[in-house]
């Protein structure tokens, strides 16, 4: 079907409200509605969908998109049926349907009314959908999230693979689209091989997000204490921080709302109900920042997100392009910055031992991509963008400064001889060893594979041996990027010399390498005091005490009052960050230079003599208010209560009495585990009770005991209020 550009934009207008395609949109459409397969790479938010939906529109028949994710899948419907007055326009036909609503999507689609079905693998199997779909007409079939089709993609699904099957037995001419929104040389073969679309017309759209910074810290014992003091560095702007495990992001969100940030969780693991409020609160500016599983942010398109922050480093490149992704989107500033520490990848690698030989040898491929871009000292853009096949240009390309290694470049040694060595070894070994094992071969280290082949026999074995390891994984890794050599897509990982390689062993050029960064036992001086979480209390008490003080008396003497000088929230800041320069109070939250210069010289004097006779060390002293607590009883207080015996006869056999025994709960409960005494609760309060108290901490700014006892009129007493938190905090933050 060929269509003339203006009937294109008048769709586009009419359907979507737009008058201009966005990047390579306009090209895909066309191909689509030529009837060609078509394969698509773009980015997320560079509007892959609407390369189907617009067609499809436009066609006769229904087009079948198949998509992994059902939540997804109902996002979209929902965005279809709100630019047409027909509700049958799309459907979702998937295992959440009963069989009334089967039956209206069946004959929407034979009466013409449904022009997009959105439909999940598993629902092409089965033999009554395949037998229907091939009595009614079908435009052409989407596949998104064509990568969950090759193992090589970071989400892989068995079932995606014999989708070529089930098309062709649907239709013999059906055209394909493929769409990812991530996918290397590697991936892009397999999809195009596996959806038997060999003569696809390709659109591949550039990875680059100019505005994304990139950075990568090493990862100390004190990484929460980094990444509290990088967000309260960002106050009041929206970030995600990204946890491999649920237990990490329940104890991580806690410990950043015990020190002041607005935060909430978010995994799998939560009640959908909890879920979904978690993502509306975040959506909705309640909260600045969601710690999460990669649960998060499938669909989430929020424009605003300023940082994102992976605790733990990701298990693929794709991962961490995706998630990292997340922010910026609506082209303003985003901080990506990543802790990293080897340990955490022989962690990951541990944790695919009981996996297939094949998936754990792809999986360490993918963590070895991931540990070479932690570690890289080149550009990371620059990286990134390699390893998706696309070229970069530093000097010339858009963003080529936004990254840490770029900003602070460490200082480069001539390796034009080394380069040479490597690219000969690689050239008599026939090209036949992935990184690993080429690097043994050239510092002159035997492993079974080396001998079969009997490299350790041949004149160049260990001829690079006055370098180590280390030196040669990064001068690889940098030849790999410069283009003199490429990793084998049949054999992926295996190192091949390319025409630019072979060029360079015949007429050798100047190559500046620069080392990698070392990360192993990396360790700042900066030691974190870990202080119990008391209601409310700020990192210093006793410096914020007598900061109060000065306010007052600077107050009582410029007659003004003390919230005019600096606020309350301002001195918290100062008892945490310990300025003793005007340079550094300016950076003292709502301080700012004039405010500094006017009223700040006493209070950076008393700070300077409190830090030097408290013998504080500054600045990486961030003081980190704990959740935890080391207390013996612990396990005896949890066993118990799971046991539902008398709170007052646990408390006995411990030797405490009930107000040290609520103090034991309340570091429990605060520290992130359960505790349900709703055995207890439900004999001293009834329900209505209960519901009155718990209403009030709903909607509460604080969990602070005499303020409820007030709020109540002396209703209930301390311990009342006191147990009904701890069944609170329970149930609604734990």
């Amino acid at each position: 079907m060929s269509i003339a550009k203006n009937d294109l934009h008048a769709a586009l207008k009419k359907y979507f409200g737009f008058n201009q395609f966005k990047g390579l949109q306009e090209g895909v459409v066309e191909s689509i509605l030529s009837g060609q397969h078509t394969f698509v790479i773009m980015p997320t938010g560079g509007g892959k969908s609407l390369c189907y939906q617009l067609p499809a529109l436009m066609q006769e028949g229904t087009a079948i998109v198949v998509s992994p994710l059902i939540a997804l899948m109902k996002n979209q419907v929902d965005a279809i049926r709100g630019v047409s007055k027909e509700n049958g326009i799309a459907h979702v036909l998937n295992s959440s349907l009963n069989k009334t609503e089967i039956k209206q999507v069946k004959e929407d689609i034979t009466n013409g009314v449904t022009k997009l079905l959105y439909v999940a693998p598993e629902s092409l199997t089965k033999e009554e959908n395949v037998e229907f779909l091939r009595s009614v007409k079908i435009s052409f079939m989407a596949i998104d999230e064509a990568h969950c089709i090759s193992e090589w993609g970071h989400d892989f699904r068995p079932e995606y693979r014999n989708l070529r099957h089930i098309i062709k037995r649907i239709g013999d001419n059906i055209p394909i689209i493929g769409l990812t929104a991530t996918a290397t040389p590697k991936v892009q073969e397999d999809i195009i091989k596996n959806l038997g679309i060999h003569d696809a017309k390709t659109f591949k759209a550039s990875f680059n997000r100019p505005n994304l910074y990139y950075e990568v810290r090493p990862k100390t014992k004190d990484v929460d204490a980094d990444i509290i003091r990088f967000i309260k560095q960002n106050d009041g702007k929206s970030g995600i921080v990204y946890c491999l495990s649920r237990k990490r992001v329940e104890e991580l969100a806690q410990v950043l709302q015990v020190n002041g940030i607005n935060a909430v969780p978010y995994h799998a693991g939560l009640d959908a109900k909890t879920r979904s409020s978690h993502q509306d609160k975040f959506l909705m500016e309640d909260v600045d920042v969601v710690v999460a599983t990669i649960a998060f942010g499938m669909g989430i398109d929020k424009p605003d997100v300023r940082f994102v922050i992976h605790h733990d480093i990701p298990k693929s490149i794709e991962s961490y392009y995706q998630e990292t992704g997340r922010a910026g989107r609506d082209g303003g500033e985003g901080h990506c910055l990543a802790f990293y520490a080897y340990k955490d990848i022989e962690k990951l690698e541990k944790f695919m031992s009981g996996k297939p030989v094949a998936e754990q040898e792809i999986g360490h491929a993918l963590l070895q991509e991931v540990v070479a871009f932690a570690e890289t000292s080149i550009s990371r853009r620059k990286f990134i963008l390699h390893y998706f096949g696309e070229d970069f240009d530093n000097a010339t390309g858009e963003g080529g400064d936004m990254d840490d290694n770029v900003r602070h470049p460490k200082k480069k040694t001539e390796a034009q001889t080394e380069v040479k060595l490597l690219l000969e070894v690689i050239r008599d070994t026939n090209a036949k060893y992935k990184s690993k094992d080429l690097v043994n071969v050239i510092v002159g280290q035997e492993n079974a594979l080396i001998n079969s082949h009997k490299s350790n026999e041949q004149p160049f074995f260990g001829t690079g041996k006055n370098h180590d390891k280390k030196y040669w994984m990064a001068l690889l890794r940098q030849t790999l990027v410069a283009g003199y050599l490429k990793k084998d897509i049949e054999t992926y990982g295996v190192i091949k010399l390319t025409d630019a390689g072979r060029d360079f062993i015949e007429n050798p050029v100047s190559f500046l390498m620069t080392e990698d960064h070392i990360f192993e036992g990396a360790q700042e001086d900066g030691t974190v005091i870990t202080a119990q979480k008391t209601g409310g209390a700020v990192s210093d008490a006793a410096l914020m005490s007598l900061l109060k003080d000065l306010r007052k008396k600077n107050a009582k003497k410029l007659g003004v009052p003390p919230f005019v000088i600096f606020q309350d929230p301002s001195l918290e800041d100062m008892a945490l960050k310990y300025p003793i320069t005007l340079a550094e109070l300016a950076n003292v939250h709502g301080v700012g230079e004039g405010k500094a210069k006017k009223y700040g010289k006493s209070f950076i004097e008393l700070i300077a003599t409190y830090v030097d006779e408290n013998d504080i060390t500054r600045p990486d002293d961030l003081v980190v208010k704990s959740t935890g607590s080391n207390s013996v009883n612990k396990l005896y207080i949890i066993q118990n209560i799971d046991r539902k015996l008398p709170l007052d006869d646990i408390a006995a056999a411990k030797g405490l009495s009930m107000e040290e025994f609520i103090k034991e709960m309340e570091a429990i409960v605060y520290s992130g585990t359960k505790l349900n005494i709703d055995y207890w609760i439900d004999d001293i309060l009834d329900e209505d009770q209960q519901e009155e108290i718990h209403d009030y901490f709903m909607e509460s700014e604080s969990d602070n005991i005499t303020e409820a006892i007030d709020e109540f009129d002396g209703d209930y007493d301390d311990e009342e209020l006191r147990l009904y938190r701890i069944k609170f905090i329970s149930e609604v933050a734990n």
